[in-house]
This record gives structure tokens, C-alpha cells and sequence, in this order.
């Protein structure tokens, strides 16, 4: 066989093998797709950082005298109201000074009220019923003063919150300063985190943001920012930012480390699933399904897109909320081409679950 004819026929071969392909591309049977609506949406611009948990309220126990532990009212991990006695020192001596102090209290009140009535029959000088009173006066202020001291004695809890571990037990000497528990308010959360200052002007008051945690991998914390901080650091070039986060169940602790993501630039937007792309150069398309005539038709669209965001992208013009576009066919898919609508993909419906009912 001559070197000509082979190629020749070989050629032949590519054309013969090739029509089937062409015509099934070209040919008259509706091209199957599967669709997704454009989607209306509020769309923000993600700010990533991460952050430390602090209690909404926190403080450490401690005593401001020298004496040993009466009573401990107590347990590790205990969950307390505002004002229980937590901690009781001893106090006989200070007691008994307070009774010391009433009964004087008590025997010039009596003195008082008996120059009282002889003053008022003129059988005692004006003088000393004033001095009756300036010494029950006195009284009364010693009395106040020994009450002020005894609450010393009494560690009480200053807002309702769990106490952590106790160190302490009953007979222990207590210094002041020395620490006796600590109590946390963890019904709500601070979450405290820090960006740079070019997003300063993007951030505000009661933006929110998701934040999650490896101890719970599965769960998204909500919140909002509660305030910014007023100074720039000079080294990291970085603005402080305080969150507040409710704590469902009390499992945020604090000191946890936190994945802060801040929704900033909350908009309205139109939404559509990156598959329904179809890039070219600088330009981006989007094939719209037709659905006014006989049979569905596409129209190829191009579109101005926006921020992408976990598998979305925005779409600034183009299309309308509602339009249907493909967003599985497209390598066949052509301008003005009929199709057979598979069905629409949404949040509970996906591609393998339609491709599958069509079999």
C-alpha cells in the first residue's frame, strides 16, 4: 500500500468513528441538565481571626484578715447565687465586742430616756440630756464599725456564678490576699480577638460573627461585637475587638482559643453555586435555562461576580433572584440548545441523588 492511501484511509477511520459523537452533541435529543435557582441572600465579606474566651464576670475569693476557717458552704464546681456565704472565719471575738457594744448601747438609751423625763419637769439641765445623746451617738457608730469589720469574716459571693477549685479546708490559717476560690459568670461569654487596623473602618458595633472551638469541632458559637478598643498597637499594627457570645449549656470555658469569623459588609445579594460558572479570560457566563416556550432553551449570560464564599459566588449583574441556570451539563451545553430538566438542586437535593433517579 502506497504512503499516500494510508493516511488517507486512516482519516477516513477518524471521520467514521467520530460522527457518532458529533451527533449525539448536535443532534436533536434534549441535552438532560440539572438546574439551580439564583438566590437571594444576605451576603458578607468573611474577617477571620482568632480569639480568647473570658467569663462575663470573673474574680478570685480572698480574705482581708488574719484568722483561720469556721465554715466552708461549698463544693467544687458549684453553681451560686448572688450573696451565699461561701466562706465564714472565725469571729467569736469580734462577736462578742458587737454584743459588748449593744448592751452600752442599750444602758445609754435608757440613761438618755430618763434625763429625758426629768428635763422635761425641769429636774435636770438641758446640758445633760445633750451629753446622754452625743455618748448613745457614739455608741451606735462603735456598733456600725464592728458590724463593717464582721462582714470581713464573711466571704460571700458577689454575683451569681460557678466556683472553681477549693484549696482550702475547715482550720486553715488565711492571710489576706491568699486565695480562697474563684468565681466565673459563664452564662454569657467575652471572646476577645484582635485584626489589623486596615479593617478598622469595616468594623462597628453589633456585627456578627461564628466562632468555633476544637473542643466542640461540630458546633458554630454565635455572637456580636460588643466594642472596639480606642488605641492601635503600635508593634502589630492591630485593633482590639471584644465579642460577647451566649454559653448554651455553660461548656465555653475560659482561656479556651477560639476561630473567629466576623461577618462585615452584611448586604443583599444574589447567590449562585460556582458550578454554574463558566469562566472565559476576565469574563464569566452562566447558562439560563428558558422555560417561556415549548420546551426549555438555554441563553448563555455573561455576569459580573462578586466575593466567593464555601462553594457560592455573589453575583453583582446579570441574572435576577429566581432565574434557573445549570449548574450540571454544562460541557455540552450550548446557546439556544433544548434541554431536558433533570430536576433543581437545593439544600436538601443533590446532584448524585437526581443523576440517580434518572437511571
Amino acid at each position: 500500500m502506497s504512503a499516500y492511501v494510508r493516511p488517507f484511509l486512516l482519516l477516513s477511520f477518524i471521520v467514521v468513528f467520530s460522527g457518532p459523537t458529533l451527533a449525539q452533541t448536535s443532534g436533536q435529543a434534549a441535552l438532560p441538565v440539572i438546574g439551580s435557582r439564583a438566590e437571594a441572600t444576605t451576603w458578607s465579606d468573611p474577617l477571620e481571626a482568632l480569639g480568647t474566651l473570658r467569663a462575663d464576670e470573673s474574680v478570685t475569693l480572698s480574705a482581708t484578715v488574719t484568722e483561720i476557717v469556721a465554715e466552708i458552704n461549698f463544693k467544687d464546681g458549684e453553681q451560686v447565687e448572688q450573696g451565699r456565704l461561701l466562706v465564714r472565719l472565725e469571729d467569736t471575738e469580734e462577736q462578742a465586742l458587737l454584743r459588748s457594744a449593744q448592751a452600752i448601747s442599750d444602758e445609754r438609751r435608757n440613761a438618755l430616756g430618763r434625763a429625758t423625763q426629768l428635763q422635761d419637769r425641769n429636774l435636770a439641765a438641758r446640758a445633760d440630756v445633750e451629753d446622754f445623746q452625743a455618748q448613745l451617738r457614739q455608741t451606735q457608730a462603735d456598733i456600725q464599725a464592728l458590724e463593717a469589720r464582721l462582714t470581713n469574716y464573711q466571704i460571700k459571693a458577689p454575683f451569681s456564678g460557678r466556683v472553681g477549685f477549693r484549696n482550702i479546708s475547715t482550720g486553715t490559717l488565711v492571710t489576706p490576699g491568699m486565695e480562697l476560690a474563684t468565681l466565673d459568670k459563664l452564662d454569657v461569654m467575652k471572646l476577645d480577638f484582635s485584626v489589623p487596623e486596615s479593617f478598622l473602618g469595616r468594623l462597628s458595633k453589633g456585627l456578627t460573627l461564628s466562632a468555633t472551638t476544637a473542643a466542640y469541632p461540630d458546633e458554630v458559637f454565635s455572637g456580636e461585637i460588643a466594642s472596639i478598643g480606642t488605641r492601635i498597637d503600635p508593634v502589630s499594627r492591630s485593633v482590639s475587638v471584644r465579642a460577647v457570645l451566649e454559653n448554651p449549656g455553660m461548656r465555653l470555658r475560659p482561656g479556651m482559643l477560639m476561630e473567629v469569623i466576623v461577618q462585615q459588609r452584611v448586604r443583599d445579594a444574589v447567590v449562585l453555586p460556582e458550578a454554574a460558572l463558566e469562566p472565559s479570560g476576565d469574563q464569566h457566563y452562566v447558562m439560563l435555562i428558558d422555560q417561556s416556550g415549548d420546551a426549555p432553551r438555554l441563553e448563555r449570560h455573561e455576569v459580573v461576580i462578586g466575593e466567593r464564599r464555601y462553594g457560592q459566588v455573589e453575583i453583582l449583574e446579570g441574572i435576577n433572584a429566581g432565574d434557573l441556570v445549570v449548574v450540571h451539563g454544562l460541557q455540552l451545553a450550548r446557546d439556544g440548545l433544548e434541554v431536558r430538566l433533570l430536576g433543581i438542586m437545593d439544600g436538601e437535593t443533590d446532584i448524585r441523588a437526581l443523576l440517580e433517579a434518572d437511571r
